[in-house]
């Protein structure tokens, strides 16, 4: 069943910040599922659209994050309403041991029925491994999980950017150490059968994960990461994601939490905490903003998405489905998945067909 928030309230809040834009109309705003029923936390929401029009929706879900009964959970949006949460996929392993799962990450490639479901599984983030299983009835039942080669992880937390030609390249990263985080492109282009590794900047100081990859209308490539340094950092390709500039800081402050984005037209759209990094890692995600830019790197907010002085809003994953709609997942206290849908003023926003280059 679908559960909508109180949809006035966001609207009051949309209505109290001066600098958000008319070009934008909260459509909805709903849970996906009924808190406490099928595992007591959730986290690291993704989003996809099936060739005919169904959204889905998956995250790791299970007692808590780490416990080895965290598995990928998912649902489907039939006729307006979504479905029960039906576990997609669980860290079970040959030898019959159990690991939890983390971050999912759907993705259907240009002219193709097949999603694929990307998530990871381990006992942490420095030792887990990177697994995939396919669906070829738009979510409804899925492929036996096959393992990723040693050394490719698939894409971390945010989901992969198709190039006209067909190649396929994944944002990942790797958190080497507690003390040493490092961003990279994963490139395919025989139907992410294989997959060649292209590091981004790993002389850095910036300390980097979990990137999402925009093409700007130029062709160029730019990869927007989460850091430890308390700001988005970015990164800049002209050779189809082989070589990448060095990593440098937007206007963006980031409390050491995940961000999406997406290209819409001429513009650049990113969901992010706003917050300053705090002593913990969990601090600075109270508060939750989207933002668009002309050039990736001076960022205006324009919706205001959570605005509180406790909790955890965190996570997105943001996209826009064949109709025109944004949509937008996050992390709501760990205990549930927030989905809101925005609909744009194309009159006010130069549109071009999809969102990945001329």
């Amino acid at each position: 069943m679908s559960r909508t928030l109180g949809i006035i309230g966001l609207f009051i809040t949309v209505f109290n910040i001066q600098t958000l834009h008319a070009q934008f109309a909260v459509v909805s705003a709903e849970f996906l599922f009924e808190e406490g029923v099928f595992f007591e936390q959730c986290h690291a929401s993704t989003l996809e659209e099936s060739e005919d029009g169904i959204l889905l929706a998956s995250w790791f879900g299970g007692t808590h994050e780490g416990s080895e009964d965290v598995a990928i959970w998912g649902v489907r949006l039939i006729d307006g309403k979504w479905t029960d949460p039906e576990m997609w996929a669980n860290g079970e392993t040959e030898d019959e041991k159990l690991y939890p799962c983390w971050n999912p990450v759907l993705f259907r490639p240009n002219n193709t029925h097949i999603i694929y479901l990307y998530y990871k599984v381990g006992p942490n983030p420095r030792e887990w491994w990177g697994m995939v299983k396919t669906s070829d009835d738009g979510g409804e039942t899925w492929s036996t999980p096959v393992k990723l080669p040693n050394g490719i992880f698939g894409p971390i937390k945010n989901r992969p950017l198709q190039l006209m030609d067909g190649s396929v390249l994944s944002p990942s990263s790797v958190e080497f150490s507690e003390d040493r985080w490092f961003a990279h492109v994963e490139w395919s282009d025989d139907d992410q059968a294989t997959w060649k590794t292209y590091p981004i900047d790993h002389s850095s100081v910036f300390n980097v994960i979990q990137p999402s990859i925009i093409q700007h209308v130029d062709g160029r490539l730019q990869v927007l990461c989460r850091s430890k340094e308390g700001v988005v950092a970015s990164a800049w390709s002209t050779d189809r994601g082989k070589n990448w500039s060095r990593l440098e800081k937007t206007n963006l402050l980031n409390p050491n939490s995940g961000t999406d984005a997406i290209r819409v037209g001429d513009r650049i759209f990113i969901v992010y905490n706003p917050g300053p990094p705090g002593d913990q890692w969990w601090e600075g995600r109270a508060k939750l903003r989207l933002a668009w830019s002309k050039d990736g790197m001076d960022w205006t907010d324009i919706l205001v998405l959570e605005n509180e002085d406790k909790g955890e809003f965190s996570y997105p994953t943001v996209i826009q489905s064949k109709d025109g709609l944004i949509h937008i997942t996050y992390t709501y206290n760990r205990k549930n998945i927030k989905h809101v849908t925005l609909r744009l003023d194309t009159d006010k926003i130069n549109i071009f067909e999809g969102d990945n280059g001329p």
